[in-house]
């Protein structure tokens, strides 16, 4: 079976209401439904899906991988720009060549680095 879609990343954090108020603050999504783990955390939404699950931690365990960055493809790409820059969340705008998908690299307070991709009509829409 191909795959159809990620359907969420994990992230350790020493402050999971932190973490939760980035994603829904600057990115947009929403806090939802979690089952009663016996561990903090706080699920992030997209629309219906789970996307992020947040787990909470006193101390992060070291060597256990890097994961370079998360991607979302996205739309409303003017009104993202507002959310980060009233944010004040600093962002590196590439653009990808051939493909022409422009895409915002951005920082957790985590220190994940995420990447916000638009298609070139999307861009263009403002």
């Amino acid at each position: 079976m191909p795959l159809e879609f990620i359907d969420h990343y994990n992230v350790l954090t020493k402050d999971a209401a932190a973490s939760a108020k980035f994603y829904v603050d600057v990115l947009g999504l929403r806090i939802g439904d979690r089952p009663p783990f016996k561990f903090p955390g706080a699920w992030v939404y997209a629309g219906d899906q789970p996307v992020l699950h947040l787990v909470e931690r006193d101390t992060l365990p070291e060597g256990k991988g890097v994961v370079d960055h998360v991607s979302f493809r996205c739309t409303g790409y003017g009104e993202l720009k507002q959310r980060l820059d009233k944010a004040g969340v600093e962002y590196d705008e590439r653009v990808v060549p051939k493909f022409n998908l422009t895409q915002l690299f951005i920082n957790t307070p985590d220190g994940l680095k995420i990447e916000l991709t638009f298609t070139e009509e999307t861009v263009a829409a403002g």
